[in-house]
């Protein structure tokens, strides 16, 4: 087996068929967790998985496991490959459902060689990755990982008030298995970089050693609607200059560091949205991240030093509500090294790297062994149609995955 590779046309038709699920009438692919479009992408992975003759489960929570159980030790704990087939609003096609796809052709390219693993191998497809329409993003890992309950996230609505247990069950994605019931020996995870670095570094393969902790909160400034032309400067109390302040102190604090702190403001709404009038409320949203929590912790409290001063001297009220938050992660080490040396195996460059995005790895990085791989984004572009990686390293992604696999499944 020491020449063993994926079957290439057959990952490729697959990411291209799936990418075609879930596209609206202008032409935009998305497929919203739990909604009619998931279904659609849902029930094509499971024909795929059955007709490779995997068992297939589905967890309350709607986690998708695609189980191939022909091992020496059935009863032994799983190698889990995976990610997510959900996406984002006009999506490209391969953020989640490439590692997915490719943990299967994995599966498949062993099965069909007559590998014999010493242990099950799993495959699965995590609901609610992305977070767009249900929150938080992640879900279905983190109930996995019993990070939040299954009767919880059953329970969160969407922005039209229907509660994601009520979808699962209207797409027929309410499974009856217990979140975490599959409990990993290892888990690893193929996915596209999502940014620029292996491509402007001309590195085929990232070996993705840690993962930025994570910080989101809502900050809402209170000040007074008033006349936009009779209200002199010095008398105002203008909201939305307020957050124009923080999102430049954020943005001259994040580039001023020399440790990877990214710092994002990505909503903003005003009250009373009108041009002549002073902005009596502003509500935005900040997004934090750092790969080290100390770092984190300390930007944490540096916005919140900063919100202090600017109501005092300003005479706004601000309040932070937090959203989100998830500490850094640092992936397993032999599983990071075992992907460097199947890539210098291959012939394959390949570097370590941090992922600043998050992904269903860090969530079952808290219950088992974990590592990436990355494979180049074009442009560093995604959640976005022009979201691309060729497909020479789209191969090169899922091999590198294969001798991983194989090597694990076989020690």
């Amino acid at each position: 087996m020491t020449n063993l590779a994926i079957d290439p046309e057959r990952l490729l038709a697959r990411l291209r068929e799936l990418g075609e699920l879930g596209r609206t009438a202008d032409g935009k692919l998305t497929r919203l967790a739990a909604s009619d479009a998931d279904k659609l992408g849902r029930d094509k992975f499971v024909a795929w998985a059955k007709d490779a003759g995997l068992a297939v489960k589905i967890d309350r929570i709607g986690n998708i496991f695609a189980l191939w159980n022909d091992a020496e030790a059935p009863e032994a704990k799983p190698l889990m490959l995976g990610s997510h087939i959900d996406t984002v609003i006009d999506a490209g096609i391969f953020d989640g459902c490439y590692g997915v796809l490719a943990g299967l052709e994995v599966v498949e390219t062993l099965k069909e060689a007559g590998f014999v693993p010493r242990q099950p191998i799993v495959v699965a497809a995590f609901t609610n990755e992305e977070g767009v329409r249900f929150a938080p993003d992640m879900m279905g890992s983190l109930v996995h990982a019993g990070g939040l309950g299954a009767d919880d996230a059953l329970a969160v609505r969407d922005t039209d008030g229907i509660r994601l247990g009520e979808e699962l069950a209207h797409i027929g994605y309410a499974g009856r298995e217990e979140p975490g019931f599959l409990q990993p020996e290892a888990y690893l995870e193929l996915h596209i970089e999502q940014g620029p670095v292996l491509e402007r570094e001309g590195v085929a393969i990232g070996a993705v050693e840690n993962l930025q902790g994570i910080s989101w909160q809502r900050v809402t400034i209170e000040g007074v609607a008033n006349h936009a032309g009779t209200t002199p400067m010095a008398l105002r109390q203008d909201a939305g200059h307020a957050a124009a302040r923080v999102i430049t102190f954020l943005q001259g604090r994040a580039a001023a560091s020399r440790s990877g702190t990214v710092a994002t403001v990505g909503t903003i709404a005003f009250e009373p949205n009108a041009i002549n009038v002073i902005p009596a409320r502003a509500i935005f949203t900040v997004d934090l991240r750092d790969p080290d929590e100390v770092r984190l912790k300390a930007e944490e409290q540096a916005l919140a030093d900063y919100l202090a001063a600017l109501a005092a001297e300003t005479g706004v009220v601000i309040s932070a509500e937090r959203l989100a938050r998830f500490e850094p992660v640092v992936f397993d080490r032999d599983l990071v090294a075992r992907i460097e040396a199947a890539a210098e195996t291959r012939g394959l460059s390949c570097r370590r790297m941090t992922s600043g995005a998050g992904h269903d790895a860090q969530m079952i990085a808290r219950i088992a062994p974990s590592a990436m791989i990355f494979v180049p984004s074009i442009g560093g572009i995604s959640h976005n149609p022009k979201e691309f990686t060729p497909e020479t390293d789209l191969v090169a992604g899922a091999n590198v995955l294969l001798d991983v696999v194989r090597r694990l499944a076989s020690s």
